[in-house]
């Protein structure tokens, strides 16, 4: 499989999501251990469907796979969702399906990645996200990298004979630090690297 290094951290890079995983994605969605943590716990997919569901996101959103530096190995899936082109936010959602992966940074350097995107490409405003109450090792991710809660939804989801509350988080575009994408474009720019801004005299 041919992964494209569009965003790079230390850890891991993002890549355009690709239906040649299909099957890699099928199987994380339907392992009710990861499942129990994402707001679809309950949707059965079968590779169909998820195909379907890859095609969607491809032409709707900005997908991208997690992928390992080291071994060029797809670990997990993060993205932006429901774009404003007038209001500039999006939502945010991600996840690691590899579970040899969990606890091992990935989910952190993916979601900043992903924030930096979205922030300093996309010039976003707001990004935000919803995340199921017990989802800990989630949230400690997510407030890592500097979201912010903001609200809940109240019993809003039902799992193992309980309804839970979703948890609302947002960040703002001032209140991200950039970790590839400033620092990129800072020395692409550079002097040094001959290509300093050209200044037009009145």
């Amino acid at each position: 499989m041919k992964y494209f290094r569009k965003m790079i951290g230390p850890k891991c890079y993002l890549s355009p999501i690709s239906l040649d995983d299909t099957e890699r994605y099928t199987e994380w969605v339907n392992d009710m251990e990861i499942g129990q943590f994402m707001l679809f716990s309950a949707t059965v997919f079968d590779l169909d469907r998820e195909r379907e569901a890859l095609q969607k996101l491809m032409k709707d959103t900005v997908s991208f796979a997690i992928v390992e530096n080291d071994t060029n190995k797809a670990v997990g899936n993060s993205g932006l969702f429901g774009i404003s082109e007038i209001h500039r936010h999006a939502e945010f959602g991600c996840f690691i399906g590899d579970k040899s992966y969990w606890n091992r940074g990935f989910g952190t350097e993916a979601t900043a990645l992903t924030l930096d995107y979205g922030f300093n490409v996309l010039n976003l405003k707001n990004i935000f996200l919803h995340v199921v109450e017990y989802n800990r090792r989630a949230i400690r991710c997510y407030e890592k990298v500097g979201f912010k809660l903001v609200g809940k939804h109240r019993k809003y989801i039902f799992m193992a004979g309980e309804y839970h509350d979703i948890l609302i988080y947002d960040i703002l575009a001032s209140e991200f630090e950039s970790p590839y994408v400033n620092k990129l474009f800072a020395q692409s720019t550079s002097e040094d690297a001959g290509r300093g801004k050209i200044s037009i005299e009145p």
